[in-house]
């Protein structure tokens, strides 16, 4: 297990587990963030990343992929 930030882009994961706050879940389980959910990373810039989660781009700050483990 370890942060969606030590993905690649071009890489994809299942989520294992999303962490933080009851607000920053929730945020994240809205924008497509589950547990067993599949992810891709598009692209990666200062750890800042653009996921691609569902039929969905998403980007992301550090903070919040360092709570997304894959």
């Amino acid at each position: 297990m370890m942060p969606l930030t030590m993905l690649n882009p071009g890489e994809s994961a299942s989520i294992v587990r999303v962490g933080g706050n009851e607000e920053t879940k929730r945020f994240l389980e809205n924008l497509g963030f589950v547990a067993g959910s599949e992810v891709k990373v598009i692209s990666s810039n200062e750890g800042n990343i653009i996921a691609q989660i569902k039929e969905s781009r998403v980007a992301v700050s550090k903070g919040i992929a360092n709570k997304i483990m894959v």
